[in-house]
């Protein structure tokens, strides 16, 4: 791999449908434990950053061999953050430290089914495009309102756009 690459997960400490979700056992280990080991084996990613809130997920991502180089600041950590905000604040803390790479990718902490070789096929798809991003997608069974499909040139189109 000649490009440098950095994946980012946000790990939130204070989920409130299932509480402490990012540190839970399943399987035993941290659910967030698997997102950080297929970035890990994917070997894309020169580094693998975990941005959050709580220093029990900053010590388990460690741990694992993620990077936690900053603790996400309050305002990045309730209810109301998206996911846009807490990648853009990934993204400035990075290019604050003038570290620059030519791809990032974000990877959710509780995504235990996760395979390296996912991250391998969405990046050399991307790499071989001319698309600005790339996202994972599956089917389903029948067609809900706020779905989208697939375009023969292989960009995503919703069916309702209204």
């Amino acid at each position: 791999m000649t490009s440098r690459a950095v994946a980012i997960i946000p790990a939130r400490g204070g989920s409130k449908r299932i509480p402490r979700k990012n540190v839970r056992d399943f399987h035993g280990q941290p659910i967030i434990a698997y997102s950080i080991q297929a970035a890990i084996r994917s070997k894309l990613f020169v580094k693998i950053i975990v941005s959050t809130d709580d220093e029990e997920i900053a010590e388990i991502a460690k741990k694992y061999g993620a990077e936690v180089p900053w603790i996400r600041p309050e305002e990045l950590s309730d209810d109301f953050t998206t996911t846009q905000d807490v990648i853009y604040h990934a993204l400035q803390r990075l290019k604050e430290s003038d570290e620059s790479y030519d791809y990032y990718c974000t990877i959710y902490a509780t995504a235990p089914l996760l395979q390296p070789s996912y991250l391998v096929e969405g990046y050399e798809k991307l790499r071989n495009s001319d698309a600005a991003n790339a996202f994972s997608v599956t089917s389903m069974p029948f067609p809900i309102r706020r779905t989208f499909k697939i375009t023969e040139d292989e960009r995503c189109e919703m069916f309702w756009p209204e």
